[in-house]
C-alpha cells in the first residue's frame, strides 16, 4: 500500500507541535504506519525535521501571498497576515525550538525570504507614519514570530481559546508598534495673575 508522504508529514507536524520530544516510533504511530515505513521516507529525526522545515516555509510563504502585504494600510496587512498564518503557527512554534535549523551555513534561505517580506511590511508602515520608528523592522518581525509561537502554545495547552488567537497577537503587537500622536503642550498663559483686592484699614 502506497504511503502518502504529505499525510505522514502533517501527522508528524500535528504530533510534534503538541509534544516536541516525540520519538520516531510515536511519529510512525500517529501517521498509522510502521517504524520501518517511516524510516524509508525519513532516514532519521533530523531528516524528518528538515522536511517539516520545508513544509513550514512553504506554508509561511503561502500565508504571505494570501495576506497581500503590499495592499492598503500596513496595520490591516499585519492583521491579515496573522489570520492567514494561524493554521501554521503550531508547526512554526515547533520549528523555532530546533536550533540546528538556524545555525551554520546550511540554514534554509526560505527563512531569509520570509524575514525580508515581513520586515518590508513593517518598514512600509514606518514610512507611512503608522508604526513607530524607534523600533526596527527586524525587531518587530522577531516580536511577531515570538507572539505567534506563544499564542500557538497558549491555545494548544488550553490556556486560551482558539478564537482569541488573532486578537491576542494583533492587539499586543500593534498596541506597542503603532505611532501615537505627539501630545500637544498648552501654551503658557501670559495673562496677569489674579490677586485679591488689597484690604484697606477702616479709619
Amino acid at each position: 500500500m502506497a504511503v502518502d508522504r504529505d499525510h505522514v508529514l502533517r501527522s508528524a507536524a500535528a504530533l510534534l507541535t503538541r509534544k516536541s520530544t516525540a520519538t520516531m516510533d510515536e511519529v510512525a504511530k500517529a501517521a498509522g504506519i510502521s517504524r520501518a515505513t517511516l524510516h524509508r521516507h525519513f532516514a532519521g529525526r533530523d531528516a524528518l525535521v528538515r522536511a517539516l522545515e520545508a513544509l513550514g516555509i512553504a506554508e509561511c510563504e503561502t500565508a504571505l501571498d494570501a495576506a497581500r502585504l503590499e495592499e492598503g494600510p500596513a496595520v490591516d496587512a499585519v492583521r491579515r497576515l496573522v489570520a492567514e498564518i494561524e493554521s501554521a503557527a503550531g508547526l512554526l512554534a515547533f520549528l523555532y525550538t530546533e536550533n540546528q535549523l538556524f545555525e551554520g551555513e546550511e540554514q534554509n534561505q526560505g527563512w531569509t525570504r520570509i524575514d525580508d517580506r515581513v520586515s518590508a511590511l513593517f518598514r512600509r508602515g514606518q514610512l507611512s507614519g503608522e508604526f513607530r520608528i524607534d523600533l526596527t523592522p527586524a525587531w518587530l518581525t522577531e516580536a511577531l514570530y515570538g507572539l505567534l509561537a506563544s499564542a500557538a502554545w497558549m491555545v494548544q495547552c488550553g490556556k486560551s481559546a482558539p478564537r482569541d488567537f488573532q486578537h491576542m497577537i494583533a492587539e499586543l503587537l500593534l498596541g506597542g508598534a503603532l505611532r501615537t500622536p505627539e501630545p500637544r503642550h498648552s501654551a503658557p498663559s501670559h495673562s496677569a495673575p489674579r490677586h485679591s483686592a488689597p484690604r484697606t484699614e477702616e479709619s
